[in-house]
Order: C-alpha cells, then structure tokens, then sequence
C-alpha cells in the first residue's frame, strides 16, 4: 500500500504490517490513508473473516502520531502546511471511528511501545476487537506532556476505565504495563512476545470458518500464560484507592492539593509526572475526559477535532514539541506558566465550536 503499511490476505485474514521502524511507525498521512483504504477494502470483502494489525519491528507496535511532521507544518504558517494537518486529524480521527465500528473481528498485536495514534488504531469497538499485550509492552497516553490532549477516542476509552483509572493515565502521562493495561481495560489477553510468531503461524496456516473460530484461536493461545499477567497484581490495582481518591476531584489544582496531602510514594511519583505537563492542558484534559464519558464514539471524535484545531491554532503544542522533541531542551516554557493562572475562559474555548454542525468535518460519523 505504502513504503511503510503492507496489508496482505493469508488463510483468510487480512494481515496489516506497520512497517517504519526508524519513527517507532508513526503515523503519517499516508499510513493513515493506507490504513483506511485496506480496511474499507476488507470489510466488503466476503474472504476475509477478519483482520490483524502487528507491527514489523519488536521495539514499537506504534508510537503516535508523527509530531516531528506537527511541528513542521504547524511552524511554516498558513501557506505551508495547515491544510496538511487539517486533513491528518480528520482522516486519523475517522480511521479511529472505522475501526471502532468495523464489522469483522479487529485484532490488534500491542507489543512494544503503544502510545497516542498507536491506541487510536487498537481500541476497537467491544464487539469486534481483539487487543493483544505482551509483556514488552510500554502503553501511554503522554499527550499532556507535549502540550496537547489524549486524542484519537481518548475521551471516550479512557473515561471509561475503571474508576479514575483513565484521569491518571490522561494527565499523567505514565508508560503501564500490559497488566497494566488489562486491569485498565485498555487490552484483552496478554501473553510473551517470544510466543507471537507460533500464533502468527497458527493465524496463517490452521483453517478457519469464521472470525468467531480466530478468536478463539487466540484466547486458547494466551490462555496458558493467564497466571503471568493478572490484572489484579497491576501497579494500577495496588494504587487504585489512592487514584480514584485524589481524582475524585474537579478540579487539577484540588488534585494536586489532594496528592500533596498524601505523602506516600504513589503520592509523589504522580506529582512529577504531573509537573511535566502544560498546566493549561491539563485543565482541558480533564474537561475532556468528564465530558466524553456522556458521549458516544462519534462525538467523542467529533469534539476532539475541534479541540486539536484551538490547540494549533494556540502555541503550547508547539512549543511542548520543541522542547520534548525537537530541542530536547525538556523546558518547555508553558503558557500559562502555572495552574493558578489557569482560567475556565481558557479552558472553555477549545471546546468552543469552529464549524457549524452541517460542515463540521466530521458530520459523516
């Protein structure tokens, strides 16, 4: 399809390869489009009972989205390139939708690092998806960091897990484990990476009469390996009564005031990872994630294409970008600076509409 996404059909099911290893395979425009065209082909496609993402290199299954290309185009002006990145989030953010609600089984192979856009292209409908973890995951939702928001369904995957389990990740922007990520509900079988390529194997060659029979493929092949990966051993598990406690609230300096209160080591791992993050996005990252959990999908999707538009049309994206990861000065100078400048007009208007409902972008959804 592209230099960097391969989708080919063995023993009907269509394997797609993410295969740009040097970016960790973020995602370009290209991908995204290579993505959407194989999976639009599939689903009409009676030979194909269902579908498979992994990835070709074991470091990443994929790391986000390309913000090196953010930063490119959102520092050349008007005139050269806003029209790219008006149509990477709308095409991303649709290709979210798509998978969302395909209609054959979607099996996703996490292993790896999963963060940003590489979530966006996993957490399929509950229906449909298969999200396999092992245990070199590193999943993450650090948008915060960076001076944006979790985007791509965050607001819809994330305010439902468990609890305040999703406002943690959200705002902290820690890397979990896939027990981790199963006590989260953000995946649903683990097993090792050394056992993926006998499973790949069994994929491609072992019969199959319906999508059904691949699942269950898979959730007899992980089953063996249950005993290493229970969610209730998770750090997310052992710290739930402090998370749900401290995110309790509202608002994120009476977060903040709750975790400084606190005094245990929890407690202040989450305050430092908490500091790294625009003080501004992470007022709107929680605004986000307690408006998203009354939403459906679509306009979770919807909102969150409005929010990435204010968010370029502002500099702290940028200038997180910069110092994270084009600088790598790691001293970002944020704007406003501290919470306590925050303001709720601030907040308010990247939830504030751009388009009208009939030419909303993503009005189709």
């Amino acid at each position: 399809m592209t230099a960097h996404v391969t989708g080919t059909i063995k023993n009907r099911i269509g394997f797609i390869t993410l295969d740009r290893p040097k970016a960790l395979n973020a995602l370009s425009l290209d991908m995204i489009r290579a993505l959407t065209t194989l999976l639009n082909d599939w689903q009409q496609d009676d030979d194909v009972l269902a579908v498979a993402i992994r990835a070709s290199t074991e470091r990443a299954f994929c790391a986000g989205g390309d913000i090196r290309f953010f930063y490119q185009v959102g520092t050349a002006g008007p005139a050269g390139g806003s029209a790219l990145l008006e149509d990477f989030f709308t095409e991303e953010y649709a290709l979210n939708h798509l998978i969302h609600h395909y209609s054959k089984p979607y099996i996703a192979f996490m292993d790896g690092i999963v963060m940003g856009g590489g979530m966006g292209v996993s957490q399929g409908g509950p229906h449909t998806r298969l999200r396999i973890v092992t245990d070199k995951t590193a999943m993450a939702m650090p948008e915060v960091h960076i001076g944006l928001f979790p985007d791509v369904g965050g607001s819809y995957f994330l305010s439902r897990s468990p609890g305040k389990v999703g406002d943690w990740l959200a705002l902290t922007g820690q890397t979990v484990s896939a027990a981790d990520a199963l006590y989260a509900d953000l995946a649903d079988v683990a097993l090792p990476a050394s056992a993926l390529p006998e499973l790949y194997s069994a994929l491609e060659t072992q019969p199959f009469a319906s999508g059904a029979e691949v699942i269950a493929l898979i959730h007899a092949s992980a089953a063996p390996y249950a005993a290493g990966f229970k969610p209730e051993d998770s750090m997310l598990a052992a710290n739930r009564e402090a998370i749900d406690r401290h995110f309790a609230h509202h608002k994120v300096p009476a977060i903040i005031a709750s975790l400084e209160s606190d005094g245990g080591e929890f407690a202040s791992k989450t305050l430092a990872a908490l500091r790294r993050g625009s003080p501004l996005l992470l007022c709107v990252t929680l605004e986000q994630l307690r408006r998203g959990a009354d939403m459906t999908v679509a306009e979770c999707l919807r909102m969150e294409r409005t929010m990435v538009r204010h968010s370029f049309e502002g500099q702290e994206v940028l200038e997180g970008i910069r110092a994270r990861v084009i600088e790598k000065d790691n001293a970002p100078q944020w704007s406003p600076a501290t919470l306590d400048e925050v303001t709720d007009e601030q907040i308010g208007q990247f939830f504030s509409p751009v388009w009208p409902d009939h030419a909303h972008p993503l009005r189709a959804l």
